[in-house]
């Protein structure tokens, strides 16, 4: 194992009725920006809970959160945080909520010129940030315990990442009664955005980390338990726990502890976001056994181990072929041609953006521009 600090600093607060907690660890003294998304929180009784827990403080709510946070929107509520004097974020919903609370967390305290330097720089700029919650209604991104964020761009049709240890949240209420009502789209999303950040954490070169490659191990065996039984029983309260928590424990940065990360699949499904509008997991979907494929001389002792222990399969190409039919299984494409975007296209676009950015993946380092574009080719 590679040396490491682990630090997370998130209070979870896990279970039903949990929401009636957060009234106690938000101060009262300023006002608090209650931020959502587009309004299904107003459907499932979540809104209504979170304001009686906040009937001490005085509230700004901001909704319209996009389901790829965009920047100019965040914005907007930098605005709002400054007219009011907000002085702690609560956000409700799913990732993308959580996300932008974190860049307007730290925007609006932000002394340079321009806050998207926050975001050039991968949160480096970050000196200081107001203090943030979550409460969370979608298991997907793991943003309720981290301090990760992507936001995107509609002027330049960018989409990047930060990441800061000043922009964990203080506390996350994971509820699993808050996502009865999810769309099964967008729980089949979940599932595989949680089950890639396992990935891009696990699936590299073997570094002598049992315990580390045991516990993405479990997470990945009960998403493929739970995955299918919480989309067919939406009020499965059992299964939607476990999933939810799964989701947590993919990206809190336990697992990532002492081994090599790789992230090439989800830099390269951030550009066909930007560029074409796929939700996060569906590009996740797409790009993952591309990228396996692309670079199987690499990671072959770790698709044979992996799919050894969780798929009963003996070869890396069969652990691939495994996880692509897991993904169809639950309703997700795997090819660019099943959303009408045409392969060489996507590549090249692509690919020139990341020969502008003299980007460079992998955890080798050896996914050049072209290579990224071989791998879009590769998924038409």
């Amino acid at each position: 194992m590679d040396n490491f600090v682990f630090k997370n600093p998130t209070e979870i607060l896990f279970g039903r009725g949990m929401i009636a907690q957060i009234t106690e660890r938000i101060p009262a003294e300023r006002p608090v920006l209650f931020l959502y998304g587009g309004g299904s929180i107003k459907r499932n009784g979540v809104y209504d809970q979170v304001r009686a827990a906040l009937k001490a403080h005085q509230v700004i709510e901001f909704g319209g959160i996009e389901a790829n946070p965009v920047y100019e929107t965040c914005l907007k509520a930098v605005d709002e945080v400054k007219a009011h004097g907000v002085g702690f974020i609560l956000a409700v919903g799913g990732g993308s909520v959580v996300d932008a609370a974190k860049f307007i967390a730290a925007a609006s305290l932000y002394k340079g010129e321009e806050p998207w330097e926050i975001l050039l720089t991968g949160g480096e700029e970050i000196q200081a940030a107001l203090p943030l919650g979550a409460v969370l209604t979608l298991p997907a991104t793991g943003s309720e315990s981290n301090g990760n964020a992507v936001i995107s761009r509609q002027a330049t049709h960018e989409k990047l990442a930060l990441a800061s240890g000043l922009v964990f949240p203080v506390f996350s209420v994971l509820d699993p009664e808050t996502t009865f009502t999810l769309p099964k789209k967008q729980v089949r999303n979940g599932v595989v955005d949680s089950f890639v950040h396992v990935m891009e954490q696990y699936l590299t070169f073997p570094v002598y980390a049992p315990l580390q490659d045991r516990f993405s191990e479990s997470i990945l065996q009960t998403l493929v338990e739970v995955g299918p039984v919480t989309l067919a029983e939406p009020q499965n309260y059992d299964a939607r726990a476990a999933f939810m928590w799964s989701a947590t424990l993919a990206l809190n940065t336990l697992i990532a502890c002492g081994v090599p990360q790789d992230w090439s699949t989800h830099m390269i499904g951030h550009e066909l976001t930007a560029f074409y509008g796929l939700d996060h997991a569906e590009s996740l979907a797409i790009v993952l056994p591309g990228v396996w494929e692309r670079e199987l001389e690499h990671k072959a002792a770790k698709l044979e181990q992996y799919g050894v222990r969780v798929w009963g399969v003996q070869t890396a190409q069969a652990a691939i072929a495994a996880t692509e039919q897991f993904f169809q299984s639950l309703g997700m494409p795997t090819r660019l041609s099943d959303y009408q975007i045409d392969a060489e296209e996507a590549a090249e676009k692509v690919r020139a953006r990341f020969t502008e950015r003299g980007t460079v993946l992998g955890e080798h380092q050896d996914l050049t521009p072209d290579a990224v574009a071989a791998i879009l080719r590769s998924r038409a």
